[in-house]
């Protein structure tokens, strides 16, 4: 598709006018007319500017010209859901939202990466032996561990994670046993339901943020597994069956 199509689409979903569209990015209606009918594209400040307007990528703007990878595990973009924002909610091209969230990078050791991405990379054709060699290989050819002393915030993240996970094992909750990780998981995948007591169901999470949690079995048998998440202002403990069915909420805390 092309650059004219898509903000012609995009301004048509958003029920903007040109006029509207103009006022929005601080240009005249005639540039906006202009980008519809192919005659011009708009200059790098503006896209930045459509790009939060229509909270889409500046690659999608283009028409996907380029195959964009997260520059700290490789994970190919392949649609805008996937990719990690700064602290303003604007999106940043070069993450995905898993490694990167609200200007935060998620991060700070190669290895612990290495051995999440692993899990999800083994098949009945691809090892763990060589999953873990081909990341191996690939990380340190990526911009973020390239410009990691720049990039970085020294290990700041990892201490608050390590705060996290005090406060989480100081609860005592009954069968959940001690808790040694956190990893990044999108609202979107943990967004569970819950029934409160009163009959009503509700959902605590923004399925577009990025939480830090876990997955842990009981130290009681049974087939429930108990499921870990927190944030800046809170911690959530809640149970279900192997498939994430018949969740109940064990704990929810603010910080």
């Amino acid at each position: 598709m092309e650059v004219k199509d898509i903000i012609y689409g995009l301004r048509v979903k958003k029920g903007l006018s040109q006029d509207a569209l103009a006022r929005k990015v601080m240009v005249t209606r005639q540039a906006v007319s202009r980008w519809e009918n192919g005659e011009t594209v708009p200059n790098t400040e503006t896209l930045k500017l459509l790009s939060k307007e229509f909270d889409v990528s500046i690659n999608t703007l283009l028409g996907t010209p380029r195959k964009l990878i997260c520059q700290c595990c490789g994970m190919p973009l392949e649609d805008d859901e996937m990719i990690g924002r700064d602290k303003d909610g604007s999106i940043n091209e070069d993450y995905c939202k898993w490694c990167y969230a609200d200007g935060t990078y998620t991060y700070s050791d190669m290895e612990d990466l290495i051995n999440v991405c692993v899990k999800n990379m083994v098949t009945d054709n691809f090892t763990e032996e060589q999953a873990r060699s081909y990341m191996k290989e690939l990380l340190p050819k990526l911009d973020y561990w390239k410009r990691y002393d720049e990039l970085s915030d020294h290990g700041e993240f990892e201490k608050f994670k390590k705060k996290l996970l005090k406060e989480i094992n100081a609860l005592h909750v009954e069968g959940l046993p001690e808790i040694t990780r956190l990893n990044a998981l999108v609202g979107k995948y943990v967004n569970l339901e819950y029934t409160l007591p009163n009959g009503r169901n509700v959902k605590f999470l923004d399925d577009q943020t990025t939480y830090l949690g876990t997955q842990s079995e009981s130290e009681f048998e049974g087939d429930r597994y108990f499921g870990v998440l927190a944030g800046m202002d809170f911690i959530l403990i809640c149970t279900y069956e192997a498939d994430r069915t018949s969740p109940e909420l064990v704990l929810y805390k603010k910080r």
